[in-house]
C-alpha cells in the first residue's frame, strides 16, 4: 500500500479522472476512531473504490479514502483483495501505524542527533545505535506508566513542557521527547560522571609497581 498525490489522475469505469475529483463523490462506508499523538479521538469515514491505473490497466487496485484526519482526504492505493468488509479498515490501520513509526524515527534522529556521530567504523555505528534503541525503549516503559506513576509525572513536570498530567485528554500521547528533556535537565545538573552513581569497584593493583 502507497499514499498518493493529490494530482494522480487513475481509471475509474473506463474513464480517467483526477483522483482526489473522484474521492469526493464517496463520503465514507465505514467507520473507525482513532487516536492521534496529541490525545484527541477522530471520527474517520473510510471508502474502498476499485480502480486502475492508466499506464498498468490490467492490475486492478483498490483506491482506499480517509475522512477525518485533516482537511483533505487521506488516499491510499493498495493491490490487496478479499470480499471481507474488514480490508478497508485493515489497511487504514496499518498505514496509520506507519505513521508511528516514522515518529520514532524522527524522535531518535532529532532528539539525540543520531545523524551527527562522530564514529566510522560500522561496528562503533551499530553499537551505538543499539545503546540508542535500549534508552529509547526505557523511555516507552516510562511512557507507559504516565498516568499511574509518581516519578514519571514528576519527570514531565521537570521538562517545562505547556501540558500537564492532571487531564489525560490534553497530555500528548507520545511523550517521549519531554521524559528525554526532563532526564538532560536532570543529568545537567550533576556536578560528577556517571561512574558516582556505579557501585565502586577497586580497580586490580599495577603489577609495574610491585618493585616499590
Amino acid at each position: 500500500m502507497i499514499r498518493c498525490n493529490k494530482n494522480r489522475n487513475v481509471a475509474y469505469k473506463e474513464k480517467v479522472i483526477n483522483i482526489l475529483e473522484l474521492a469526493t463523490r464517496y463520503k465514507g462506508k465505514y467507520g473507525m476512531k482513532y487516536t492521534d499523538k496529541k490525545g484527541k479521538i477522530r471520527d474517520c469515514k473510510i471508502s474502498m473504490i476499485p480502480i486502475r491505473l492508466p499506464t498498468f490497466p490490467d492490475h486492478e487496485l483498490n483506491l482506499v479514502v480517509v475522512y477525518g484526519l485533516s482537511q483533505e482526504p487521506m488516499l491510499l492505493l493498495s493491490n490487496m483483495e478479499s470480499r471481507d468488509n474488514r480490508l478497508v479498515l485493515a489497511i487504514t490501520k496499518v498505514y496509520l501505524m506507519r505513521w508511528r513509526i516514522e515518529e520514532y524515527y524522527r524522535f531518535k534522529k532529532q532528539q539525540f542527533e543520531f545523524e551527527d556521530f562522530r564514529v566510522r567504523s560500522l561496528n562503533a555505528i551499530r553499537t551505538l545505535l543499539l545503546m540508542l534503541s535500549m534508552l529509547i525503549g526505557l523511555l516507552g516503559l516510562l511512557s507507559e506508566k504516565a498516568d499511574e506513576s509518581l516519578f514519571v509525572m514528576n519527570l514531565i513536570d521537570i521538562s517545562k513542557r505547556l501540558y500537564g498530567t492532571e487531564n489525560k485528554n490534553k497530555r500528548l500521547k507520545f511523550i517521549y521527547h519531554s521524559l528525554a528533556d526532563a532526564f538532560f535537565l536532570i543529568l545537567h545538573k550533576c556536578m560528577h560522571g556517571y561512574s558516582a552513581f556505579l557501585p565502586h569497584i577497586p580497580s586490580p593493583p599495577n603489577p609495574q609497581l610491585a618493585f616499590f
